[in-house]
């Protein structure tokens, strides 16, 4: 069995060295062949560079260069295209994905299951905001969508052959991995880690990433905040009905002269009202615009350079791109 690993890295120089050699020593204890495709793109710092020459010491150990950084999921969505496995383990090169849970990955599988996720029990630089950050989406995408994602999972997993076949079918630009597996249905079992520290650096998962990744997945996989606000508006259009008989029984038993100047109440209901109507048209605005963002059908990545020692890619990005042949 040909066992692929893939890893987006981005600015690891500092980790890499001492994360391959734990992974490659991990692999070559498992019965099976292998192969490593390390995802990169955009980097500043030698990463590429570290990558090439730990081709150079083991073939087996592959660089997938992208022309820029396109985000960790496109990433992934690279080096799934490329790999030949036939399963395939996604991971981080950081560190807090530890090498040792890959045979209990690999395990799991032969008893059948086409994915095999990855839950954190703990994890070692958490913040207490990430935490809550990460307790909130998932209840709300779980309230949200109509497939439940598996609380605290990473982004190492395995994934049988035929997963990645069909998930390679699947082109959307906001792309959302986890929910994206979970819609899918394959069977599927969850192996539990502990998050080690990361071998050096900070992370590169920024706030405004985490939050750019949470709306795409609440975006891609709900249409429910469109109904929260149809609902609200119901909620409105009533008060509104219900202010107009008010003021109409008011002037049939008491007339004109009991109705007190109205100015306050007038501009709270516009105010409400006009926050209401901005509210809808943003959120109608937001799937407005991912759909027009989808219907360009830009492909999700392009490749600048591959170092391996295959004749030929295992797949592109998309079926139109043959002009963008990999460079050796």
């Amino acid at each position: 069995m040909l066992i692929s690993i893939v890893i987006p890295i981005f600015n690891e120089e500092d980790a890499l060295p001492t994360f391959n050699k734990s992974l490659v020593g991990l692999l070559q204890s498992v019965p099976h062949e292998y192969e490593v495709w390390y995802v990169a793109g955009g980097s500043t710092d030698q990463t590429s560079a570290i990558v090439k020459q730990l081709h150079a010491e083991n073939h087996r150990v592959k660089l997938l260069e992208l022309s820029r950084n396109y985000g960790h999921q496109a990433a992934l969505t690279a080096g799934l295209d490329f790999a030949k496995g036939d399963v395939v383990i996604t991971m981080d090169g950081d560190g807090q994905h530890p090498p040792h849970v890959i045979p209990e990955l690999i395990a799991a599988y032969e008893q059948g299951n086409d994915v095999v996720l990855t839950q954190r029990r703990t994890t070692g630089e958490i913040t207490y905001f990430q935490k809550l950050f990460s307790k909130t989406f998932y209840q709300v995408i779980n309230r949200l969508s109509e497939s439940e994602i598996v609380p605290d999972s990473a982004d190492f997993r395995l994934l049988s052959q035929e997963v990645v076949q069909d998930l390679r079918a699947l082109k959307e630009q906001h792309r959302f991995l986890r929910g994206m597996i979970s819609w899918m249905g394959f069977q599927q079992t969850i192996v539990p880690f502990d998050a080690p520290p990361r071998l050096a650096g900070r992370s590169k998962f920024s706030l405004r990433k985490r939050l750019r990744l949470a709306t795409d997945a609440i975006f891609s996989f709900s249409i429910v905040p469109i109904n929260l606000v149809i609902a609200f508006g119901v909620l409105l259009l009533i008060a509104a009905i219900g202010q107009i008989l008010y003021v109409l029984a008011t002037i049939i038993t008491m007339g004109n002269d009991s109705l007190p100047p109205g100015w306050t109440s007038l501009m709270l209901a516009v105010l409400i009202i006009g926050g209401a109507q901005m509210l809808t048209l943003g959120l109608i605005g937001y799937y407005v615009g991912m759909t027009f963002q989808e219907s360009k059908r830009r492909p999700i990545y392009f490749v600048n350079r591959r170092i391996s020692t295959l004749d030929q890619p295992a797949a592109r990005a998309d079926a139109d791109q043959a002009h963008l042949l990999p460079k050796e």
